[in-house]
Parts: structure tokens; C-alpha cells; sequence
């Protein structure tokens, strides 16, 4: 049975999470986060919803059953559309969320929306993205685009730099004559490029992510299950990655500093 000391737990195919982890921990700053990347089987973007299905279900049964986390965040959009509605059945009594690109925000932002939604090929390929999609279809323009590699970047840990803005400029720049309202972040990775994506779209155009709605809906279910900390402890956060390459560990410490 979970304790209300026990710690959260925070999953992803990398480095991705870590925008969303800042969320929580300033969202929840008494309660001790586990932080685990799953950097050696990265890109999870690019396999099949089989195989990544089977990596998150992996981790996120041995957070459950072997470090004792009493709730869960798989910070990923791949592996949530993959994998969260299984975990769910699998663990009903654990407070459980995924994260979902920000379309609804974005669509409300404005009378006229014309929205694009970067994200990994698996993200657009999957059911969950076409449903939320087909919500919102009639009141906007919702533009799908791909981007493989993106994630890479980040991974590496290059946040800036020419290869960097041509990669984003060759799949923005179609765009960019087109009255776009807003760019739905629909990868816990890209946020650590939002800089850059801005520069290239102009101010004009607003950037949407979805750190803030997982990291309240998370702490919505932490708190309904009883298990929200209110006492005089300051909450810790322990980084972990499937990676042997301590660079790794050091990235991830980076990251979530900046």
C-alpha cells in the first residue's frame, strides 16, 4: 500500500520529461520526484506502438512494484498514447496521468485558430491524437507536423546553433505565410527549443505545451487519493536513466536547472 512519503515518479524515452518534471516540482515542491530517462532505447518516436507499449509498461511496473512510487506521470506523448490506457487497468489504485499535445488551449485562444501540432511521426500516427484532433476539427485548422529528429537534438544536448535553426526552419518555413495562430509543443522535448521555434515564427504566433495542465491534473489525483504531502519537507529529486553514459545523468541535471 502506498505511503504518503513514498516518492512520484516521472517516466520518459529521454530527456523530454525533465519540462515537464519543473512543472510538478514547483507545482508540488514537498514531494520527492524519481526522474527516469529511457535514453538507451531512444527515440521512442520512431518504433512501433508495440514496442514502446512494451518499454513503458516495463519501467513503469518496476517504479510501482520495485521503488514504491505512489504516483506516476509518463511524461512522454508517444508512450502515453501507447501505453497509459493499459497501465491504468493494470494499476487502478495508483494516481496515473500521461501528457496530450495542447490543442484545446490552443484552439481557445483565438476566433480564427490555425494551429500546428509538431510532434514524432507515432504521435500523429496514434488513435489518441486523432481523437483529440477530430474534437476540435470543426472549429479550427489543425496542421500535423512531423518531426523526426527533433528529439535528438535535445538528447545530445544542443539547445541552439546553425543545424539546430535549419532543422527547424525547413519544417516551419511552409508555414510561415499562412496566418498560423499557434504551434502546439505535442513532445515534452521541444520546450527546451521554444526559444528558437519563437524566433522563427515571429511574436505573433503563441506556443503551446502541455507541462501545466499534467503537472495539475497530477497533483489532482495525488491529493483525491490522500496521498499530497503537507508537512515542513522539502522535496528531493533523483534522476535515473537506462543509459551507462553518466554524461546522461548530467544532461538531465542541466536541464532541469535551466
Amino acid at each position: 500500500m502506498a505511503q504518503i512519503t513514498d516518492p512520484i515518479a516521472v517516466f520518459d524515452s529521454g530527456m523530454g520529461g525533465i519540462s515537464v518534471l519543473k512543472e510538478m516540482t514547483r507545482m508540488m515542491p514537498k514531494e520527492d520526484f524519481i526522474y527516469f530517462g529511457d535514453s538507451l532505447h531512444a527515440p521512442y518516436g520512431t518504433k512501433t506502438t508495440e514496442e514502446v507499449r512494451q518499454l513503458t509498461i516495463g519501467h513503469i511496473a518496476d517504479f510501482i512494484e520495485n521503488k514504491h512510487a505512489k504516483a506516476i506521470a509518463v511524461a512522454c506523448n508517444t508512450a502515453t498514447s501507447a501505453a497509459v490506457r493499459i497501465l491504468r487497468e493494470m494499476y487502478p489504485d495508483v494516481p496515473l496521468v500521461g501528457v496530450e499535445p495542447a490543442i484545446k488551449p490552443a484552439v481557445l485562444d483565438c476566433k480564427h485558430p490555425r494551429v500546428l501540432v509538431m510532434a514524432t511521426p507515432v504521435t500523429l500516427k496514434e488513435e489518441k491524437f486523432h481523437n483529440l484532433e477530430a474534437i476540435y476539427d470543426a472549429q479550427a485548422d489543425i496542421i500535423p507536423v512531423p518531426c523526426p529528429g527533433l528529439m535528438e537534438f535535445i538528447e545530445q544536448g544542443i539547445l541552439e546553433g546553425e543545424e539546430l535553426d535549419s532543422y527547424l526552419k525547413d519544417k516551419l518555413s511552409p508555414y510561415l505565410h499562412t496566418n498560423i495562430t499557434g504551434i502546439v509543443l505535442g513532445c515534452t522535448h521541444y520546450p527546451f527549443v521554444k526559444k528558437d521555434i519563437q524566433a522563427i515564427v515571429g511574436p505573433s504566433v503563441k506556443i503551446f505545451d502541455g507541462s501545466f495542465g499534467t503537472a495539475k491534473e497530477l497533483r489532482r489525483r495525488v491529493t483525491e487519493a490522500g496521498l499530497l504531502r503537507s508537512d515542513e519537507h522539502a522535496g528531493t529529486v533523483a534522476f535515473l536513466n537506462s543509459s551507462d553514459d553518466p554524461d546522461k545523468i548530467r544532461l538531465s541535471e542541466y536541464l532541469y536547472s535551466i
